[in-house]
């Protein structure tokens, strides 16, 4: 029995072909994508034989082809560091641009302070800034607070902390150059860690070059309401603890 392209199969049907279609595919860290392209046509393979057996004959809608193809191109792009260099090399968060391919040698010398940046007490910083300043609650007040290019960016620092606070909302306020690995997405805060040293500069709010490029220590950056962050210093797991504490 054959059905029309319009009903040969049902949105839940597809979503369990797709699903199962995942499910067989054990992708490991770096395959060859030729090996994931006949993981693909094996899968394709057994469908048909099955089909064959309870004497159907399955064809697909254009949309359906449509999404077989997206799903086999995610899952090849995906496979491989090349693809995944393909499909996210700018990723822009939050105020931060991220070069994620061909990074070059690290910054040298001494890095010059931002344009403007003055020390500031606490109040005067929450006076000024264009922007609610938080403190994590996790570390308490701050030992040294800097206000930089007209009240842009606010610095909270710590022994072995830095913490950058500015408008995450309109334009690109740092800018960072990396390779491999990647940014890990953080789900608990909704954010980005980046697990080793890189250069970062600063994107002046006048416009311009991005300048006093630095080397940045692990960092993590997201977004608490309109406010981008960018934490500098603890590992993975006390900066994920730290931004949590942010209210």
């Amino acid at each position: 029995m054959s059905t029309s392209d319009d009903d040969a199969i049902a949105p839940e049907d597809l979503e369990s072909r797709l699903r199962a279609l995942g499910a067989d595919l054990a992708v490991p860290p770096a395959p060859p994508p030729a090996d994931v392209a006949r993981a693909v046509r094996a899968r394709l393979g057994d469908g048909r034989t099955r089909q064959h057996r309870e004497h159907r004959t399955w064809r697909p809608s254009p949309r359906v082809a449509a999404a077989a193809v997206a799903v086999l191109m995610a899952v090849l792009l995906g496979a491989t560091p090349q693809g995944r260099a393909a499909v996210v090399s700018v990723l822009r968060f939050a105020g931060v641009e991220i070069h994620v391919d061909g990074a070059g040698p690290l910054p040298t010398g001494v890095p010059s302070p931002l344009p403007g940046e003055r020390r500031v007490t606490l109040e005067e910083a929450r006076r000024t800034a264009r922007f609610p300043v938080a403190v994590p609650s996790a570390l308490g007040e701050p030992a040294d607070v800097r206000l930089a290019d007209g009240g842009r960016v606010v610095t909270l620092l710590w022994p072995g902390v830095r913490l950058d606070e500015f408008d995450g909302t309109l334009g690109v306020v740092w800018r960072k150059e990396l390779g491999e690995p990647f940014p890990e997405q953080v789900g608990a805060v909704g954010g980005w860690w980046i697990q080793q040293p890189h250069g970062v500069s600063y994107v002046p709010s006048g416009g311009g070059a991005p300048r006093e490029e630095r080397v940045a220590g692990p960092t993590l950056i997201w977004q608490h309401r309109l406010v981008g962050l960018r934490l500098e210093g603890p590992d993975r797991a006390e900066a994920v603890r730290i931004a949590s504490s942010v209210r």
